[in-house]
């Protein structure tokens, strides 16, 4: 059996059996591979728009027995062969459905779980992630670049052009609000996420008041403001409690949610007298408190039209019982028996639709996912809108993907050519739980550095779990690390709430770290009443 080692510098490694044309993988998980499978017969092979072949110039490498290959051990001989790549938009194949090539922008657990998800997708021929983490890297759900400056749209574009990746997935919001999507359509390649200008909704809150006032969409009353004492003037005359928003991107913590009037009066002289959140608190938006449930409501827009995505819950406070400051996202779990739907209905017609519309009509169209943060008044029991992020949730991503069962490369590539309508999706019938495993002391200030240990038994305790990283990095000694303040998702899947809660918490018992800690609720407003979810 003669064998080839085939280089594509500086990332993929094959290697090709020269006589039946069998493949496996040496150095890269198979996220490159045009099968999602270690082994396949070709006599050539594509990855999106590129198809290769093979033409040998050394000679015969020593012979190897079949039987003892291994995905997870193999031996490479001969290192001469040549590389020909031709383009023909269809891979070597032009007959077959489109494939694309993926490159997935951001390295936290809603990538995570978006490169799991388009591994898994039928049109999609590889993934890339950049920068990606160590657990998108080992499990093999993307091949990670983690020198790729995402920031950097040149580089982005050539890094695009280089392997012919045919759709690029923006993850976080901070390359969105900074244009990243404006600069790659311009050069031609098709990008899931909004523009600057559309990204707008998330990176400043009083933009997106401003949308809702103009197209009569149902939001909390409010008043925006640069002057503390004005500010402290409005806060008394409404009372409290109170909310006090940052206008700009402050990484989650921008909210304070004021019981009482002096803490209303310290959260504003905290950004605008003291600059905690520098450019993104020098204005603030005070807003009227408003009681209720709250819910995450998703939509896949294309500039024009709109699908839902399932329902999810997230749990922003750090503590069990929903106690203590806001963060990041402590857990969540799909459905939300909240939103009820009819209540979906309300939230398409009366919030999603006539955002699309108004960003259309200001002249810039949205294209990618609006993630709607929605109160379900008590007192009225109708949906009103907290504020508009402008990509996949983190943590609702992780339990939306493990449920999707849609071709998600597809879907995505639709949304940027403005060919939703029509577009429906297939959940799976039962329930995801995501729990949030966090460094001590988040979201305050936390100890990087500290090691977590029985991972891949975790993911083994019982079937349908998936660890989606958010904050690691392997050490020295090729010990997973703990890098950020919310660091794992710890996600399963059950036939119903109680079912995906066992399995999830049983795995976070199985790790071994000592330097984090959890909400042991997760799920709690749910359970109650989850026999009534989506019963009409």
């Amino acid at each position: 059996m003669a064998l080839r080692t085939i280089n594509l510098s500086p990332y993929p490694k094959l290697a090709i059996n020269n006589s039946n044309g069998i493949f496996t993988s040496q150095s890269f998980p198979t996220s490159f591979l045009p099968s999602k499978s270690f082994l396949g017969t070709f006599s050539s092979f594509s990855a999106g728009s590129l198809s290769f072949s093979i033409n040998h110039h050394s000679s015969s490498p020593p012979h190897i027995d079949g039987s003892r290959w291994s995905s997870t051990f193999f031996r490479c001989f001969s290192l001469k062969s040549e590389l020909s790549v031709s383009a023909d938009g269809h891979g070597s194949n032009g007959a077959s459905a489109e494939r694309v090539v993926v490159l997935v922008i951001g390295g936290g657990g809603r990538e995570h779980a978006l490169c799991y998800m388009l591994q898994r997708s039928p049109s999609c021929d590889a993934v890339f992630c950049a920068p990606g983490n160590a657990g998108i890297s080992t499990s093999g759900d993307a091949t990670c670049i983690p020198d790729l400056d995402i920031s950097d749209s040149s580089a982005v574009i050539s890094f695009c052009r280089k392997w012919s990746v045919g759709l690029v997935v923006v993850g976080p919001e901070a390359p969105l609000v900074s244009g990243l999507a404006n600069d790659l359509v311009m050069a031609g390649i098709p990008t899931f996420g909004p523009s600057a200008e559309a990204a707008a909704l998330e990176g400043s809150k009083n933009f997106m008041k401003t949308i809702c006032d103009k197209y009569g969409i149902p939001t909390a009353k409010y008043q925006t403001f640069s002057d503390a004492s004005a500010a402290k003037q409005y806060i008394k005359e409404q009372g409290a409690p109170i909310v006090i928003k940052a206008d700009g991107l402050a990484a989650g913590k921008g909210v304070t949610v004021a019981m009482t009037l002096e803490e209303a009066y310290e959260a504003v002289d905290s950004m605008l007298v003291e600059g905690v959140f520098g450019s993104a608190g020098c204005r603030v938006i005070v807003e009227e408190f408003l009681e209720g449930e709250e819910a995450s409501f998703f939509a896949l827009v294309d500039g024009e039209n709109a699908i839902p995505l399932e329902s999810a819950q997230d749990h922003k406070r750090v503590g069990d019982g929903d106690t203590g400051p806001n963060t990041g996202g402590m857990g969540a779990y799909s459905p939300a028996p909240v939103l009820t739907k009819e209540l979906e209905s309300v939230v398409m017609e009366s919030i999603i639709l006539p955002t699309v519309k108004g960003m259309s009509m200001e002249g810039c169209k949205f294209v990618g996912v609006l993630y709607a943060g929605l109160m379900i008044e008590k007192k009225s029991g109708l949906p009103k809108l907290i504020e508009y992020n402008v990509r996949f949730g983190d943590p609702e991503c992780q339990v939306l993907m493990v449920r999707l069962e849609s071709d998600l490369a597809k879907v995505l590539l639709a949304a940027c050519r403005g060919e939703l309508k029509g577009v429906s999706l297939d959940w799976s019938p039962g329930w995801a739980m995501v729990v949030v495993m966090a460094s001590n002391g988040y979201p305050g200030s936390y100890e990087k550095g500290t090691v977590i240990r029985n991972l891949e038994e975790a993911e083994h305790v019982a079937p349908s779990v998936k660890i989606f990283h958010a904050g690691t990095a392997l050490d020295s000694d090729g010990n997973f690390i703990a890098t950020g303040g919310r660091v794992l998702g710890i996600t399963a899947e059950g036939k119903d709430l109680e079912e995906a809660r066992e399995k999830a918490y049983l795995a976070v018992e199985e790790i071994n770290w000592p330097g984090g800690f959890y909400r042991n609720d997760i799920g709690w407003r749910a359970l109650p009443h989850k026999q009534i979810a989506r019963s009409s």
